[in-house]
Parts: structure tokens; C-alpha cells; sequence
């Protein structure tokens, strides 16, 4: 059996999606570069961020404080909450 020829309009087809692969994955490198160039090092804590630490010991509190029965569920959800939005995650 004699193999068949591709057609020009699929080889152009085949290029210009391997080329815009190509710009896309350029364009994924540029934004990575520039979002580690515009963040900056963060060696202090920003004001008004409490300590990760603490935050961690109060939940930790708060958790056994529900297992004991001194929390409803309602105002243990809402504390928990509370705790998980000032928490910072890498």
C-alpha cells in the first residue's frame, strides 16, 4: 500500500500550532520571571499580622475546647474561620 501524502493546509496547521505553543509556554516564562521579580522578601512580619505560632496554639485550644463541650458547633465554626483567615499559607 502506497502511504498517502499529507496536504499542505494540514502541515500549516501542524506549524502554527506547534508556534503557538511555543508563544504560550514563552509567555508562561515571563509572567514566572516577572511575579518573582515584583515580590519582595518578607523577613519581618508586616503590622497587624499576628504570630503564626499563636495562631496555630489558638486553634489548636479552640479544637480542644470544642472536643470538651465548652463550644457549640455554631461558634466553634466561626472562630475556626476566623483562625483560618489570619493564618499565612506558603
Amino acid at each position: 500500500m502506497a502511504r498517502r501524502r499529507t496536504t499542505f493546509g494540514k502541515l500549516q496547521r501542524d506549524r502554527d500550532k506547534q508556534a503557538k505553543q511555543k508563544a504560550k509556554i514563552e509567555r508562561r516564562i515571563t509572567r514566572a520571571e516577572q511575579s518573582t521579580d515584583e515580590e519582595p522578601e518578607e523577613t519581618v512580619q508586616p503590622a497587624g499580622q499576628p504570630d503564626q505560632s499563636a495562631v496555630l496554639a489558638a486553634l489548636a485550644d479552640l479544637h480542644a475546647a470544642y472536643d470538651d463541650g465548652q463550644l457549640s458547633l455554631d461558634d466553634f465554626e466561626v472562630k475556626r474561620d476566623e483562625l483560618r483567615n489570619s493564618l499565612q499559607i506558603d
